[in-house]
């Protein structure tokens, strides 16, 4: 069994204003400062073999601080990574409340094509399939991975059966962990969005 805590990235001035994407330079702000040290403190004693991380800077400057707290190495993934928005990158969502294609995405994600980006399912598949891999390295242990709202939830519908075009009924807060255990024939999904302690 390998168990992973799927962690969002702390919070960013961006989040409910734009669809950051992969574009570069998003921070965290002084509220995703804070929450990273929250984190810290709720995952200090938990036994955490490695960390994974998305490369993008918002990701990966919530990962440092756990990396530098359990005193180990952040390992970048570009599986982990952002879900490629393509030519909405960065565009407010004031911009994209008027875009067909945009809220055909957010109505029927299984299946429509984000313009000059990727399908939800090809993001799910990337998530999905580093985490298979990871369990053949990390057989009962447990693992960190640093990523993204929407690529928490695609993986959470995986494993529990839920189909992508309901995803968006997931809640994945900014800092929030949630854990699934992959077994050689099952899954279990353990906790969901949890921004408390974490026994």
């Amino acid at each position: 069994m390998t168990r992973f805590l799927l962690i969002r990235h702390a919070s960013t001035s961006s989040i409910g204003k734009n669809l950051s994407g992969r574009h570069p330079g998003v921070h965290l702000n002084r509220e995703g400062t804070l929450q990273t040290a929250e984190l810290c403190e709720r995952l200090a004693d938990v036994p955490i073999a490695s960390i994974y991380c998305s490369p993008l800077e918002r990701a990966v400057a919530t990962g440092e601080r756990l990396s530098e707290l359990l005193n180990l190495p952040l390992v970048i993934n570009k599986d982990l990574t952002e879900i490629d928005f393509g030519s909405w990158t960065n565009k407010t969502f004031v911009e994209l409340e008027n875009d067909a294609q945009f809220k055909l995405f957010n109505s029927f994600r299984s299946n429509t094509r984000i313009t000059m980006g990727e399908t939800m399912l090809e993001a799910q598949l990337r998530i999905i399939s580093s985490l298979q891999n990871m369990t053949l390295t990390h057989i009962d242990q447990t693992i960190g991975i640093i990523s993204h709202s929407d690529m928490i939830k695609s993986a959470i519908a995986y494993y529990s059966g839920i189909p992508l075009d309901l995803m968006q009924r997931i809640e994945i807060r900014p800092a929030s962990i949630s854990i699934i255990e992959l077994q050689q024939d099952t899954a279990k999904i353990c906790l969901v969005n949890n921004t408390g302690p974490i026994r």
